[in-house]
């Protein structure tokens, strides 16, 4: 499971609409992190529009096999004379769409879940712990590895598999949340909400959930780059992305035994997964950076 570390909210100001600004000003004065989101931009409007404009789908098959890098295949060729650029960008592109379910199921299902648990507390947070409990208990690769076989090949298959991973993903944001909730719950403007006879749904939708966005956004920062590299170890394993299909992770598995002979169809789709990991780090820590500053300033 990701390592997930986020703001402090043992303290949080009545009103975090006004730290809005606050943080986006220390983001964008936290130069790593913007050049690392402006990147991260440019790379995923690449392998998302470049397909539109190369010669080559990644489903053809040209007379070029195991063609270096060159001027006509700018990223070499496969044994069969599939193009690995064309290749490398549709792999991204699935690499990146499990990453993004991934990170927004898990995200949504692990606030939810953390929110109810830290809010009632008692009986309600025994269970839903207990739930976060067994689910850890689960064997990740196993049940990837079952789901895998059931749909593998098909055309919703990746799709499917990026459902799986987010329910077995959520429980460290779920445990995140509630201690976040816990502090919270008995803070003044809860207190004053409730007195006014504000609803549950509005305590936690409105008087809450606000003063958990630094939370939330480093927690999904993290699981984008956690699922990504989490994507490509299940793939290069054949649990993941299946063909005729491809992903990063599966580009890296069928080039290892061609590591020292054609380097090209190991290294540069590894190469991505490691330069798309480091970019979304990067962000996330300049997220944390400005989240924690905001609100050690508004103390």
């Amino acid at each position: 499971m990701a390592d997930l570390t986020v703001p402090s909210a043992s303290v949080a100001p009545p009103a975090p609409g006004g730290r809005r600004g606050v943080v986006a000003r220390r983001f964008v004065a936290h130069r790593v992190a913007l050049t690392s989101l402006v990147l991260l931009v440019l790379l995923v409007a690449a392998v998302v529009v470049g397909p539109m404009l190369w010669r080559y789908d990644h489903t053809v098959i040209t007379p070029d096999t195991l063609a270096p890098p060159s001027s006509r295949h700018p990223f070499g060729t496969d044994p069969v004379g599939h193009d690995m650029l064309a290749l490398v960008m549709r792999g991204a592109q699935r690499s990146l769409a499990v990453a993004i379910i991934v990170a927004v199921l898990s995200t949504l299902l692990g606030t939810l879940v953390g929110m109810v648990a830290g809010y009632f507390g008692g009986l309600v947070d025994n269970i839903l712990m207990r739930g976060v409990d067994l689910v850890l208990m689960m064997p990740l690769l196993a049940v990837l590895g079952l789901v895998a076989v059931r749909v593998g090949g098909t055309d919703s298959g990746w799709l499917i598999v990026a459902v799986a991973i987010s329910l077995l993903y959520w429980t460290p944001t779920a445990r995140v949340i509630r201690t976040q909730v816990q502090t919270l719950r008995h803070s003044d403007f809860v207190e004053s909400a409730r007195l006014v006879g504000a609803s549950t749904p509005r305590i936690l939708g409105r008087h809450l959930l606000p003063h958990l966005v630094g939370p939330i956004a480093v927690v999904t920062t993290t699981y984008v780059a956690a699922a990504i590299a989490l994507e490509s170890t299940l793939s290069f394993l054949g649990l993941g992305v299946q063909p005729p299909d491809t992903s990063l992770g599966l580009l890296v598995g069928d080039g290892v035994g061609f590591a020292s002979t054609a380097w090209w169809l190991f290294y540069l789709p590894g190469a991505f997964i490691v330069v798309i990991v480091l970019l979304i780090h990067l962000i996330g820590d300049g997220l944390q950076a400005a989240f924690n500053r905001s609100s050690k300033a508004a103390h």
